[in-house]
């Protein structure tokens, strides 16, 4: 929901409604990336704060500075917050506004990756690495060569292949990178380059990993994402487009791109038969939240799967102020999801 719709809210009233409650409540978290490790959940949020900055389409007030790792060991569970695993001044490239994380595990090593603002005040993303799943992490002295724009997501196949899907405009800047280079010109505009709304959508990009998964083993390449029809989403299609928060997953042999269309505040699917798709969109995972932002991951445990998602309900609306949440969602027989709504009526 935008932030100007929120002066009316009975929160009390709305967090009786609400279909989950917040994990955590000692420090404010988004945009979850859940992953099962060792048989528990470890869910790479990120770390909100309040740095004073004023609110603004490039999304300036999230100044995040830091990493925590949560876990547990089962749905609803005791959630352990394990402590600060990265923060902004051991990652030698980065400057500010550590966002959207994301991690996998290979070969006994745990990899953290995350974008972040380098010193010209482009973003990039950034890779970490431990020996444990919840850190602390130890960033490599350079960011991924060739990556840009925001929300890593990192998707391992059943053959072993790794994948990452990342992008987001407006403040993500992917519409900077139309011509393959950045366009650093109307820097205080969120929309400038943006298609026209009779032209494409702007795509989010995958690209597979490298043995080590410090680099890109390709050149990034876009997501299709189509009608029924077959017809990439059109850029004015805001309840449908790719905004940000990219995430992939399998289920039933069948790939699983779900994103955020951002102003809209709805999370979508889109189902492919292979990782770089093309994906045809098929529907809503979340009708919107309270707050700006919506932004998740899907997770299969102990055979159901769940979304972890954000609201700043417990904020009371404050848009940079979010804590993770999470609820279980159902397939159809036809391998549809069912929409949820996070508050019921």
């Amino acid at each position: 929901m935008p932030e100007d719709s929120i002066d009316h809210i009975d929160f009390e009233e709305l967090n009786k409604r609400s279909i989950s409650t917040p994990i955590v409540t000692h420090l404010y978290t988004a945009d979850p990336s859940a992953h099962v490790f060792n048989n528990k959940i470890f869910i790479y949020p990120s770390h909100d704060i309040d740095a004073g900055d004023a609110f603004d389409d490039l999304g300036s007030h999230f100044a995040m500075k830091d990493y925590h790792v949560l876990s547990m060991e089962d749905i609803g569970g005791k959630v352990t917050d394990h402590g600060v695993a990265l923060c902004v001044e051991n990652v030698p490239w980065a400057e500010r506004q550590m966002w959207a994380p994301d991690a996998n595990e290979k070969d006994g090593k745990y990899y953290l990756f995350f974008p972040a603002k380098d010193y010209e005040g482009i973003f990039r993303i950034g890779v970490a690495i431990s020996d444990k799943p919840q850190g602390p992490f130890t960033a490599m002295k350079n960011p991924i060569t060739h990556s840009f724009s925001i929300d890593p997501a990192v998707f391992k196949d059943d053959d072993g292949s790794y994948y990452m899907y990342f992008g987001g405009i407006w403040g993500g800047q992917l519409q900077r990178w139309r011509t393959g280079i950045f366009n650093a010109n109307q820097p205080d505009s969120p929309t400038a380059f943006l298609p026209d709304d009779d032209e494409p959508a702007l795509l989010p990009y995958v690209a597979k990993m490298s043995d080590d998964l410090l680099e890109f083993a390709e050149k990034p390449k876009e997501v299709m994402i189509v009608d029924k029809n077959g017809n990439l989403l059109l850029a004015g299609d805001n309840d449908r487009r790719f905004f940000e928060a990219a995430w992939l997953h399998k289920y039933k042999g069948k790939y699983y791109f779900s994103y955020s269309t951002g102003d809209t505040h709805f999370i979508c699917y889109a189902i492919g038969e292979t990782p770089y798709g093309p994906f045809t969109y098929k529907g809503r995972i979340l009708n919107p939240v309270v707050g700006w932002t919506s932004h998740h991951s899907i997770c299969e445990f102990k055979g159901k799967w769940y979304l972890f998602y954000h609201d700043s309900s417990l904020s009371k609306g404050v848009t940079h102020l979010r804590s993770v949440k999470i609820a279980e969602i159902k397939y159809n027989e036809d391998g549809t999801i069912q929409t949820l709504d996070p508050y019921k009526n």
